[in-house]
């Protein structure tokens, strides 16, 4: 799907507006199931705090957090499937 295309590139720039972009393309899908719902929002904040570790952190901490990232957006791409 395009919209988790676009997603994919919001985690490599992590940054407040991307996490504001997130959430819109992701709103449409929240409705679905409370356990989607709970997907994506576990998904905004893992993006939350990965923007913030870009920020504050050593850039040893930056490829983990991406990954956790994009672990969670496999969660919502799986249950959108099922």
């Amino acid at each position: 799907m395009e919209c988790f295309e676009r997603i994919e590139a919001l985690i490599d720039t992590a940054s407040a507006d991307a996490i504001d972009t997130a959430r819109v393309l992701l709103d449409r899908f929240k409705g679905k199931s409370e356990t989607l719902a709970q997907a994506i929002d576990d998904f905004l904040l893992d993006l939350m705090t990965l923007a913030f570790v870009l920020q504050t952190a050593r850039e040893s901490f930056h490829n983990p957090a991406r990954r956790l990232a994009r672990m969670r957006l496999t969660r919502i791409r799986l249950l959108l499937a099922s």
